[in-house]
């Protein structure tokens, strides 16, 4: 039987998918799938949502069934064991959860991040004094020390992606109440707002403050992350989080509210010109 692992990685998502196209399109029930490998139809669910890693003796079994040519057999195996190489992130999997490794995965295999923030900076975004400083309070509910150290080492290796050559494009709108909110003393809130400036100096950043005096708006339900890929078999998703999970959704009626209430909020929050304005302002006062 695969082996199961606390997150796929994107590569995986992708062929599990692909995996599912091709059975449907050879016309065969995933029952039929499973009698050809003798296994529970369990097996082929699971391999085709992802939540095994792919057996290479099993792809080329069902391949064939599937009909598929010896030569597109091939690429689809190469593929598949590149897939199943670990993230960099799994190096962490003693402090990272479970739940959060795919939003890890996602991150890193995004066209498009679009995220809205009510409470902390987000944390492609965050100094790591401004990180030790979140993760210090418990929000993660872990709060060793060396835990703590271990979690500001993975955000800031996140943000790597930023600056990479294929970078994604992220774009953030903040509540102004992420930055009235202390994390630490002046100088570490200073320094989180310098950051913020140099941030959005990168072509690909863009980043929006949502004022106190622009009165309510749709998106004050939560925190969400939308992402958007280049991979016509990754839809769009919606990363929720809440306080001991979260929940990934990709059903098209769920992910258009969500970019509603985003274009929404983009067009009521201060401008990216007038958003720096605005952190110069604050940083005046700390």
């Amino acid at each position: 039987m695969s082996e199961p692992r606390s997150a796929p990685t994107v590569g995986q998502v992708v062929l599990g998918r692909r995996l599912l196209d091709l059975r449907e399109r050879a016309g065969l029930k995933r029952e039929e799938a499973a009698q050809i490998l003798r296994v529970a139809p369990a097996t082929v669910r699971r391999m085709e949502m992802a939540e095994v890693t792919l057996k290479i003796p099993y792809l080329q079994l069902l391949l064939k069934a599937y009909g598929i040519s010896d030569a597109e057999a091939e690429a689809f195996v190469r593929l598949a064991e590149e897939a199943n190489q670990p993230g960099w992130w799994q190096r962490f999997h003693d402090i990272l959860p479970g739940w959060f490794s795919m939003h890890v995965s996602l991150e890193g295999a995004a066209g498009l991040i679009r995220q809205y923030e009510p409470h902390f900076v987000p944390g492609l975004l965050q100094t790591e004094d401004y990180a030790r400083g979140v993760l210090k309070s418990g929000a993660i509910g872990q709060t060793s020390p060396d835990d703590i150290e271990r979690h500001v080492a993975l955000r800031m290796q996140r943000q790597g992606l930023l600056t990479r050559q294929d970078a994604p494009r992220l774009w953030v709108v903040m509540d102004e109440t992420v930055l009235r909110r202390p994390v630490g003393d002046a100088e570490v809130m200073r320094a989180q707002i310098d950051k913020l400036l140099d941030a959005m100096k990168l072509p690909n950043v863009t980043l929006q403050i949502a004022p106190f005096a622009n009165g309510p708006h749709p998106g004050t339900y939560g925190p969400f992350v939308l992402f958007r890929f280049a991979m016509p078999e990754l839809p769009d998703m919606v990363y929720s989080e809440y306080l001991t999970g979260a929940v990934y959704l990709d059903a098209r009626s769920e992910v258009a509210t969500h970019l509603e209430v985003m274009d929404r909020m983009a067009a009521q929050a201060a401008t990216a010109h007038r958003t720096k304005e605005i952190l110069r302002d604050l940083r005046k006062e700390l």
